[in-house]
């Protein structure tokens, strides 16, 4: 099992990346939008790794935080969504906006990938609607992907959800409602009211 690749980055292709490590380059497949989020060609990179085994190849993916990496092997677990379907589905959607996604019933949203039909989408929300929360995607902004102890990322990130739901009843597109949601600094002693007004500031703009 290869957990993680750490080496130069030296260069991106169409769908993957090539990373040296002593020499040896490995070639990663990577969601196309967390591509966009590397460092300039000739840094050094860190990769969570998912060793893909097939019966005339191994692959690798390639992830930039465990979170992603969790989420993916979340993925590949769904009947119908191999190693490049749960590529394609995070190339559309970062971990967070999934959650989202399949706490909202956003068929459409998750069949927007590559390769995903309306039927597997839904077949991902019904089985990943217990695995997935926006609860995990606020308290995960919270501890800026650090594990958290205690009951404060828990706390926080239940006013922020109660924030997003509250938004959204006002007519605020779910992503949108996220996103704002995520902006705020929330603290234990925030209450909903001032998350709702802080992140309505950050929808006027």
């Amino acid at each position: 099992m290869i957990s993680y690749i750490r080496g130069e980055l030296v260069s991106l292709e169409e769908d993957k990346v090539i990373v040296d490590v002593g020499g040896v380059g490995y070639g990663i497949f990577m969601p196309g939008q967390m591509m966009g989020l590397l460092p300039p060609v000739g840094h050094e990179v860190k990769l969570h790794t998912y060793l893909n085994v097939k019966e005339d190849a191994l692959q690798l993916f390639g992830f930039l935080t465990r979170d992603a990496l969790q989420v993916f092997r979340l993925l590949i677990g769904v009947s119908g969504i191999g190693p490049k379907g749960g590529q394609s589905i995070l190339s559309v959607l970062p971990p967070d906006e999934l959650r989202f996604a399949v706490m909202a019933g956003d068929v459409r949203a998750i069949s927007a990938a590559p390769g995903i039909g309306k039927k597997t989408a839904e077949k991902l929300i019904l089985e990943l609607r217990d695995k997935l929360s926006i609860e995990d995607a606020l308290e995960h902004a919270v501890s800026g992907g650090t594990e958290s102890y205690g009951g404060q990322a828990s706390a926080v990130s239940g006013v922020g959800s109660e924030a997003v739901q509250a938004l959204v009843a006002l007519g605020y597109g779910n992503t949108e409602a996220l996103k704002a949601v995520k902006q705020v600094e929330i603290t234990e002693d925030t209450d909903v009211e001032t998350v709702l007004k802080l992140a309505l500031k950050h929808m006027a703009f």
